[in-house]
């Protein structure tokens, strides 16, 4: 089978999580061995969302890297809950990243198979961990989608506008990245 590296990016609340669930619960049943690194930032030891720092986002995204080495030497398919674009963003917006963290980023940006972008739909819901500042929230979205354009990262958007449907498009890219290669039939 294939290796696949997907991660979905986008800000927090939008419903990365509960896609990345779905999609593993869909893939599972089609017997695909895989993993999910979950965020990150959850289990950060220093304070994130509008009073993180430096060395708070720094944590976050190599967190992010080491876990995302551990479950590709492991998994076959490994479905990410974020990125490090996305961790890095958030580094962005907490103050000037220190040298080499940009060629780190750039570099890391293609391990991914797959990189699916989900935009903002509903207002924020508090989960008791992410800041519930819609401004801030928009503030991480914005600048991602500057991050993207400027890299010109190849990434699968999902319509704002059908969102009933984000989970059949990301099952759909995923199954074509997993599905082996056609033989030519004749020669």
């Amino acid at each position: 089978m294939p290796e696949l590296k997907l991660a979905f990016i986008g800000t927090h609340g939008v419903g990365k999580t509960t896609l990345c669930y779905g999609l593993a619960a869909r893939l599972k049943a089609q017997d695909v061995v895989l993993d999910i690194v979950h965020e990150v930032a959850r289990r950060c030891p220093l304070p994130i969302n509008e009073s993180t720092s430096l060395a708070a986002q720094s944590w976050i995204l190599h967190t992010q890297i080491a876990d995302e080495l551990v479950a590709g030497a492991r998994h076959p398919v490994v479905l990410c809950d974020r990125s490090v674009l996305d961790n890095y963003v958030y580094l962005l917006l907490s103050g000037n990243p220190p040298p080499g963290l940009e060629e780190l980023v750039t570099s890391w940006l293609g391990s991914y198979d797959l990189l699916v972008y989900v935009p903002i739909v509903d207002a924020l819901r508090p989960d008791g961990t992410r800041s519930t500042d819609p401004a801030f929230q928009r503030a991480v979205d914005a600048r991602l989608l500057r991050e993207l354009d400027a890299r010109g990262v190849p990434t699968l958007l999902l319509d704002a506008d059908d969102r009933e449907g984000w989970l059949d498009v990301v099952a759909a890219a995923a199954e074509e990245h997993l599905a082996p290669p056609q033989l030519p039939l004749l020669a």
